[in-house]
């Protein structure tokens, strides 16, 4: 199934191709800095949210509403997907995530299952609702979280300062670890397909923890499952973002793994990022997300020195180097808007 193309500033950057300013959108730009989604949250859990299409669809076209941003991501959470492969998930107060039956021998990974993407199609009801609302004024974004970082949560129980757990397997069971990942790419790639056919012109696939790999890790352990992922994504006709978090030491095997645009973090300079990659993909970033505490006067001269160094070169995407923090002045996030619409060379 390969979608036909649609017209948004947003998306000609994604395939490097002019436009009259830079588009703009943030990770994580529906979230609690919001107060309209605050008062959804104290009402309901996030997976409740993300489980029902009405409220997903609400919250996920509030920034666009609010900021004037040129896409909108639907809100729905990185981890859904191991539900359907058996997996007992549910959210501490305070403490994120936590699976409650993580994958720790060959068994476990026996035990999951791999054919029930159709389970997930309450996000793919929530991307239709939000298409239908956005009549064409911007694209959605839909997103999957890379194997590696699934596989992480999925060992490791919940989020991990160190991924002891997770190294020690990939170092100690290498067969073992090739089948999970298998099994995960087997997930991911129909959920990404079942977002495209609901309206998603583009999918981000998150690598939030692949910084704890070293290069050499990254290039046996992780790059191939991301390579498949990707390539299969990419055989829907849309656009593929691909974003690691902590990954500035081996920007070039990131690339290497695929992705029509590359998100860059806040740790290396995006003009570096993107010559590194000889301009071979677009770029997305990577502004500090803490920089949206500074004074107005300040956080001006970041995002016009960050204008400033990806040029007049087609396919760069302003976004943030991470999601929005929750405290974040809702002004300042708006400011930005603007400040990039205003921008020219």
């Amino acid at each position: 199934m390969r979608v036909a193309p649609m017209t948004s500033r947003f998306l000609d950057a994604c395939r490097r191709r002019p436009t009259d300013v830079r588009p703009v959108w943030f990770m994580r730009q529906a979230g609690r800095y919001l107060k309209p989604y605050r008062q959804i949250r104290e009402r309901h859990g996030i997976l409740e949210i993300c489980k029902r299409p009405d409220l997903a669809a609400t919250v996920t076209l509030q920034p666009v509403e609010i900021l004037d941003v040129d896409a909108a991501i639907i809100f729905a959470d990185l981890l859904l997907p191991i539900e359907t492969m058996g997996m007992k998930l549910h959210y501490a107060s305070g403490e994120g995530p936590v699976i409650d039956n993580p994958v720790r021998n060959s068994s476990d990974v026996d035990s999951l299952a791999s054919g029930n993407a159709d389970d997930l199609g309450y996000v793919g009801e929530a991307i239709q609702r939000v298409v239908r609302a956005l009549a064409g004024k911007v694209p959605v974004i839909g997103f999957v979280g890379a194997p590696f970082t699934m596989a992480s949560y999925m060992i490791e129980g919940g989020a991990s300062r160190n991924f002891i757990r997770t190294k020690k397997l990939m170092y100690t069971d290498e067969i073992l670890w090739r089948r999970l990942m298998g099994k995960i790419v087997d997930v991911l790639a129909p959920f990404a397909h079942l977002q495209v056919t609901a309206g998603a012109r583009a999918i981000q696939v998150f690598d939030s923890w692949v910084g704890a790999l070293g290069s050499d890790d990254y290039v046996r352990f992780a790059a191939p499952y991301s390579r498949a992922l990707i390539e299969r994504i990419r055989s829907t006709g849309v656009p593929v973002i691909h974003f690691g978090t902590g990954a500035a030491g081996f920007f070039r095997e990131l690339h290497a793994a695929g992705g029509d645009v590359m998100g860059v973090d806040w740790r290396m300079n995006i003009d570096q990022a993107w010559m590194d990659i000889s301009y071979r993909s677009a770029v997305q970033g990577n502004l500090d997300p803490v920089a949206l505490f500074a004074p107005l006067h300040e956080l001006r001269i970041k995002v016009q020195e960050l204008l400033k160094r990806t040029g007049t070169r087609p396919g760069h995407i302003f976004n943030l180097g991470h999601g929005i923090l929750p405290e974040t002045p809702v002004e300042n996030v708006k400011a930005v808007v603007e400040m990039v619409r205003e921008f020219r060379l």
